[in-house]
């Protein structure tokens, strides 16, 4: 199983099971974790300058937001669709 290393997603009572081996990304690995650009557009599109005084502000705004960028086809697969990840696609049977 592939897993990030950000600190937030470590667990020190984790029991892996003996058939799974995590393999850590890179500390810095965007190219190969696209999600990380889908966040970063979605700050800088729908968050620019903002502060919010509540979390339900927050979340209202995202809920407006993802609709639009998911919408954006176009900017989605400029974000995501590198080479090795469509021929990962286009080669599973």
């Amino acid at each position: 199983m592939i897993v990030d290393g950000a600190s937030l997603h470590k667990a020190k009572d984790l029991a892996i099971p003996e058939n799974i081996r995590l393999v850590p990304l890179p500390p810095y690995a965007p190219e190969l974790n696209p999600q990380e650009h889908v966040w970063d557009e979605l700050r800088e599109k729908e968050f620019p300058n903002r502060v919010f005084n509540h979390m339900d502000a927050v979340i209202a705004q995202l809920n407006a937001g993802l609709p639009r960028f998911a919408n954006d086809h176009d900017r989605v697969r400029s974000l995501t669709a590198w080479p090795w990840i469509v021929s990962l696609n286009l080669n599973a049977h």
